[in-house]
């Protein structure tokens, strides 16, 4: 199983890479790098929906500078994972507890054998809502998370608590659960023009993933499904239980982009306000993908980081 490597994007020396099966039979890509001299642990990446391992290049590169090992891993339906549909853009997936599935395995086989304790999970928006489901279930795997923008409810229009819940269950209960989610865009997002996008105010980091794109069309997402849809509201509205976060015993810290339009920061403050052992850091200015920002946003996201890994453990 390869990695993708552009000039403007080139692979990380000292990886490996592969394929390891969920339990349900699907292929999942993963990828580890291994520790530098000195070695601190191991941080294990887990991307947002619709993006891959290559968007995160610089990221490990980031972190392998700062003395620890990285794995990441590609969630089905995403990067070079398989897909349910045959339509490879539309973004698809039952039940969140596939991604549940797709953690577990990824820990069991890949980096509880393999990658150097202390463990650290940096997960994002989805991915840091699959981080947040895993520790309100008791899985101690990380000693730390840090999780950027956390899927807990959608940002401008309000679909989360509005009709948009309602309609995904009823056209999905009817049959359309591989249908687009009406009035999306179902174009992949990095085929999209710079200006008006909601992910990153940074131009050289977008154009960048474009190419990464251009060059393996491969790892595209469009738009979510109905059924995918339906099943992020079902656990949007179970992380939202006033005494949910309070059963975490997981040491986390949130960092949120304080332009975020994707996800809602009132949610993620009300959520971060409830945790045992959680931080809250709003990035003044960012946007959704804050590692994917400027650097005076990431500079802060890192400085966050820093203070907050590996840290005196709170429990």
């Amino acid at each position: 199983m390869k990695l993708v490597s552009i000039p403007a994007n080139p692979v990380p020396d000292n990886f490996v890479t592969g394929m390891l099966k969920a339990p349900d039979g699907v292929a999942l890509r993963f990828a580890r790098w291994q520790p530098p001299a000195g070695r601190r642990g191991t941080v294990c990446i887990f991307q947002g929906r619709a993006e891959w391992i290559e968007k995160y290049f610089e990221t490990v590169r980031d972190l392998r500078a700062r003395g620890f090992a990285v794995a990441a891993l590609d969630w089905r339906g995403q990067g070079l994972s398989d897909r349910a549909l045959g339509d490879r853009r539309k973004s698809y997936v039952r039940d969140f507890s596939e991604y549940d599935s797709d953690l577990e395995t990824f820990m069991r086989e890949i980096v509880l054998p393999d990658c150097p304790p202390p463990i650290f999970a940096l997960g994002h928006s989805t991915g840091a809502a699959v981080l947040i489901r895993a520790a309100h279930r008791g899985h101690r795997w990380f000693d730390r998370m840090v999780l950027t923008a956390p899927l807990l409810k959608l940002g401008g229009v309000d679909y989360s608590m509005g009709a948009g819940p309602l309609i995904a269950r009823a056209l999905r209960m009817t049959g359309f659960g591989t249908m687009y989610l009406p009035k999306t865009d179902t174009s992949v997002v990095e085929s999209r023009p710079f200006l008006g996008n909601l992910l990153t105010s940074d131009p050289v980091r977008y154009a960048r993933n474009a190419a990464i794109i251009e060059a393996e069309p491969a790892l595209s997402v469009g738009a979510p499904t109905v059924a995918w849809m339906d099943s992020a509201f079902r656990a949007m509205r179970a992380m939202r239980e006033r005494s949910y976060p309070a059963r975490i015993r997981q040491p986390m810290l949130i960092v949120a982009g304080g332009n975020d339009a994707v996800v809602s920061n009132a949610a993620i403050e009300d959520f971060a306000s409830m945790l045992r052992a959680g931080s809250h850091l709003v990035v003044v200015g960012a946007q959704h993908e804050i590692l994917m920002e400027q650097d005076r946003f990431r500079s802060q996201f890192w400085a966050a980081f820093d203070a907050f890994v590996p840290g005196t453990p709170l429990y």
